[in-house]
């Protein structure tokens, strides 16, 4: 009997869902303080997850949620970067 490997479930840090670390976009505070995606999701630092909905991001944005979560100031580049990473996003 094979058993599937059960996903990893990670929390978006806007809608407070827990979904499947596919359907969600990682950004990351490493030690020095500095923010960006994580496109590996396997990056060193503090994280926190955000829906691929470019509304979800929006709303992050608009709430400063990912300052909060990352206690760290989280430039417009970030929320460019996500929003791009979205549209280019198919699924």
């Amino acid at each position: 009997m094979t058993r599937s490997k059960k996903q990893p479930l990670r929390k978006c840090v806007v809608t407070q869902e827990m979904l499947p670390k596919q359907q969600l976009i990682r950004v990351v505070r490493n030690k020095d303080g500095e923010v960006f995606v994580d496109d590996t999701g396997k990056m060193n630092g503090r994280g926190a997850y955000v829906t691929k909905s470019l509304d979800v991001i929006e709303q992050a944005e608009k709430q400063q949620l990912l300052n909060r979560h990352l206690k760290a100031s989280v430039s417009e580049d970030v929320y460019t970067d996500l929003k791009s990473k979205v549209q280019a996003d198919p699924s």
